[in-house]
């Protein structure tokens, strides 16, 4: 999943608005018994009733009656999160019965080679990070010969005629073609298994802004860029429990922290398509 080019590229004070707006609303209406669990849905009103609540401005959002031009992409943003959540990441998240599934057939089909990592769980709960193991096997498959680094347990580095220019904060599940100078760079967030929406599946997301905010910074102050993709998966963690969660990821997206998200079923279908992009950059790159 890409970001919109409307709302995408927007300044700070826009995604300003979006956070505090969000959060002083809501994320998510009170789910009634019965149906089905969504995403709220903000008109005019609710942005200048949010704003004022907080003793803030609001003639910039809406001026007397009439929305001003802020004011409409700010509702047109939100609304859109709304929806694309709803209508394409909803359908598309898996539980792990069918990511472990989809896993097995992959692995039977590819005959990988590449690292197929446990997760962290203990006891019954363990068993092989079906995310992270379908993106190494489909990146392996679409790369064939060339190499990746299929789970890099060291830092990022960034180098200038072989010295360090910058060594990112945190280890990557994945590097093309090395996590010395990559093209790019994957997380994978999988919580298969969880019963209760823990503080490590929050945490997740803010260490991906750490991660995007570092690269975003490395790209302003080089020019060069890093493309950093995020990999997401489990129908209740972040359905059921972690709604608000997946709206900070859109946001992430929009904000160009991520060059792109994949939801469960998305990384089957769009991944392959992402690696074969690299291959005309890795020229150019070396």
């Amino acid at each position: 999943m890409d970001a919109s080019k409307r709302y995408g590229g927007q300044p700070r004070e826009f995604w300003a608005h979006v956070r505090l707006v969000s959060e002083h609303l809501g994320y998510s209406p009170p789910a009634r018994k019965g149906q089905r669990k969504g995403l709220r849905r903000f008109t005019m009103k609710d942005l200048a009733r949010a704003l004022s609540e907080r003793g803030l401005a609001t003639d910039h959002v809406l001026a007397g009656s009439s929305p001003t031009e802020f004011g409409q992409l700010l509702e047109g943003y939100l609304n859109h999160r709304a929806d694309v959540l709803e209508h394409e990441v909803e359908p598309a998240l898996m539980r792990e019965d069918e990511a472990r599934r989809a896993f097995e057939r992959l692995r039977k089909e590819y005959r990988p080679t590449c690292s197929l990592p446990m997760n962290k769980q203990k006891g019954e709960k363990r068993h092989e990070a079906y995310l992270v193991g379908i993106v190494n096997i489909l990146t392996q498959a679409t790369l064939g010969d060339e190499t990746f680094d299929d789970g890099p347990r060291q830092l990022t580095v960034a180098t200038s005629k072989g010295t360090p220019v910058r060594t990112f904060s945190r280890w990557m599940d994945g590097a093309y073609p090395s996590v010395t100078n990559p093209i790019a760079v994957w997380e994978v967030k999988e919580y298969y298994g969880t019963t209760t929406f823990g503080s490590r599946v929050a945490d997740g997301v803010y260490e991906t802004m750490l991660d995007g905010e570092e690269l975003a910074e490395f790209r302003t102050a080089t020019g060069r860029r890093i493309l950093h993709y995020l990999c997401v998966d489990d129908y209740f963690t972040w359905w059921e429990c972690g709604r608000s969660y997946l709206c900070r990821i859109i946001d992430l997206l929009h904000m160009g922290l991520l060059d792109a998200v994949f939801f469960g079923r998305q990384v089957e279908r769009d991944w392959p398509d992402v690696v074969r992009s690299w291959r005309s950059q890795r020229g150019e790159h070396m």
